[in-house]
């Protein structure tokens, strides 16, 4: 299982977000708290949320920390047209 943290910032406070990849599904959770965090499903992520991800996922990736077809799934999943592989 690949786990994908980041954070946003909200007015009510941070919010952090994992994306999990766990046979060939991602699952998106939710939670306010960063110490002893009690993670929440979010059963529809918004477009934001999935770019957000993707966002995170290539940049892992950059630092050679990710493999290039979890992009091409994020792409794929966004209806964008897959991003040529750098060589």
């Amino acid at each position: 299982m690949e786990s994908h943290e980041w954070r946003e910032r909200t007015e009510e406070g941070t919010r952090y977000y994992r994306g999990n990849y766990h046979g060939d599904r991602w699952t998106i959770l939710v939670t306010t708290m960063k110490r002893d965090p009690v993670w929440e499903r979010v059963e529809k992520p918004t477009e934001e949320i999935w770019r957000a991800l993707r966002d995170v996922v290539w940049r892992k990736y950059q630092r050679k920390r990710g493999p290039w077809e979890r992009i091409v799934d994020l792409d794929k999943m966004l209806g964008d047209e897959p991003t040529p592989r750098p060589h």
